[in-house]
């Protein structure tokens, strides 16, 4: 058992620590720095170990801590005049229940399993009980420091805070025990990254118990839910036998495994299938332009469907919501003061709205995948001045894209502006309509120009760019923290003007400069 844990952890900590040195040999900065030989090279492979040990205690901690404050303990707080520790349980209670069948660990069909039983012939029996026992007490393990924490803050005795990690793993060994049994039975082996529709009936059922019963006033008693808890304890002991006596693990894992192979093969055919779908194949479809403004008006127009039909669904989304914000505003005009005010100061929230509606992921993805994977084999495609003309090209296509949405926008905020109260200086209605363009040809200049700069898919049109990621998270921290600014409208506006024609020329410089290099195809 201790042989069979120690080589299932250093395989599993062995693709963790390539993923990490891979990801690092993919920063520009970074890779000048670093040897080709990466992975032999000892000091980086120690750091890379510090890492991954560090994201183990991440696991095992920091997703519970997160779990009992944004989900359990946190939505708590809103329901007042309740019971806090009553309201605790009835959250707690259900959430577990989910989590016992959506959460197992034992039918998780992950790499790691595919490497140990499939490809190095491991005893599927041994390996599976080792690591099932191991998940099973970092669940004990994460939970008991925490649940102990924000189970005395809720006002639960402690004796209750220390036995509920105990029910927790309780939950997960019956659960467990039962798809084993429905095996032995049926012949079906349970996939928890497919619930079906039977699951997600159940989760939203749950869900309707933990967050909706307490919002209408409705708690189940204390007694009732500790009892219910708790009882998972012992039933878990009885599951754990029926767990550690299976004899079948191979066979389970085998078309366990299987399945999810064929249903990522499936997912990948099936989302080029529907790309297909949505290229128009009209063979009448010309254009009396030359070079390559003829190979953009070509694919802008076969690509409609793709480019264009989310930016107009979403544009009469916006519509909507003005034309309903002005009618509520008419039939309640008390409100008007307040509406006025966050028109005025909540101009730097909308830089997240436009974050979220931006296309320019889809845009830059459809680029690739319908063609420059095939264009980018051609040593002419990237020459310096060939490369910066296309870019232009699909930067004004991209801004009239995500323009639409953008100018419903920022008209209907002027509008609502408008029909609030107005405002002494008539400067903003402008600023409004063109800081939100602005926002918007932010986002399109930013998504291709990392596109072009970091090109993060492969031939087989597979996203594999770690920096990309590392960049678009950024993007999205940014956009986050810009929403707890206040600040006036008109300061906000003309900030976000210039920041945006600064941003163009630096990115069509670093286009011209580098892109040539990084403009290519990914191994």
């Amino acid at each position: 058992m201790i042989k069979t844990f120690k080589i299932s952890f250093s395989l599993k900590n062995t693709y963790r620590v390539n993923g990490i040195l891979h990801s690092l040999k993919q920063i520009p900065l970074v890779k000048k720095l670093l040897p080709d030989a990466l992975y032999g090279v000892w000091g980086l492979k120690i750091f890379a170990n510090v890492l991954a040990v560090l994201w183990e205690l991440c696991t095992i901690f920091l997703g519970k801590f997160l779990y009992l404050l944004l989900m359990v303990s946190g939505p708590g707080i809103l329901y007042e005049g309740l019971d806090t520790g009553a309201v605790f349980l009835h959250i707690l209670l259900p959430l577990t229940l989910i989590g016992s069948y959506a959460n197992t660990a034992l039918f998780n069909p992950s790499r790691d399993k595919y490497y140990a039983m499939i490809l190095m012939r491991m005893d599927a029996g041994e390996y599976t009980i080792v690591n099932y026992t191991y998940s099973i007490l970092k669940v004990a393990v994460g939970f008991l420091p925490l649940m102990v924490g924000f189970g005395l803050l809720a006002g639960l005795p402690l004796w209750l805070c220390l036995l509920l990690p105990l029910s927790v793993c309780g939950c997960k060994l019956t659960a467990a025990a039962c798809s084993l049994l429905d095996y032995e039975r049926s012949g079906r082996v349970y996939n928890e990254n497919k619930l079906g529709k039977a699951g997600w009936i159940c989760v939203a059922l749950l869900l309707g118990i933990a967050y909706g019963l307490p919002a209408l006033g409705i708690l189940l008693p204390e007694a009732v839910s500790v009892s219910l808890l708790l009882a998972a304890i012992p039933l878990g002991l009885l599951s754990a036998g029926k767990i550690y006596s299976f004899r079948e693990y191979r066979e389970i894992n085998q078309q366990l495994l299987a399945d999810s192979l064929h249903q990522m093969d499936s997912v990948k055919q099936n989302a080029k299938t529907v790309s297909e779908k949505k290229i128009s194949t009209d063979t009448t479809i010309s254009s009396d332009r030359k070079g390559f403004e003829y190979l953009n008006e070509l694919f802008i127009k076969r690509h409609r469907k793709i480019l264009w039909n989310s930016a107009e669904k979403i544009a009469s989304v916006c519509a909507f919501l003005v034309c309903g914000t002005m009618l509520f505003l008419y039939l309640k005009p008390e409100l008007k003061p307040v509406v006025n005010e966050l028109v005025l100061t909540w101009l730097p929230y909308f830089a997240f709205i436009m974050y979220a509606i931006n296309r320019g992921t889809g845009f830059t993805q459809a680029l690739f995948m319908n063609c420059d994977h095939s264009l980018l084999t051609y040593s002419f495609y990237k020459q310096p001045g060939f490369v910066l003309k296309l870019f232009r090209i699909r930067l004004r296509e991209i801004i009239k894209i995500n323009a639409v949405p953008a100018l419903v926008m920022g008209v209907g905020l002027a509008l609502l502006l408008f029909v609030s109260g107005g405002t002494p200086q008539p400067l903003n209605y402008a600023v409004l309509v063109v800081s939100v363009l602005c926002m918007s040809v932010f986002f399109s200049i930013h998504y291709l120009t990392i596109y072009y700069l970091l090109q993060p898919y492969t031939a087989g049109t597979q996203m594999k760019g770690g920096t990309y990621r590392l960049v678009s998270i950024l993007t999205y921290l940014g956009c986050y923290y810009l929403m707890q600014i206040r600040m006036q409208t008109l300061v906000f506006g003309v900030m976000t003007i210039v920041f945006c024609v600064l941003y163009s020329i630096l990115a069509c410089i670093l286009v011209y400069k580098l892109a040539p290099k990084t403009f290519r195809l990914r191994a």
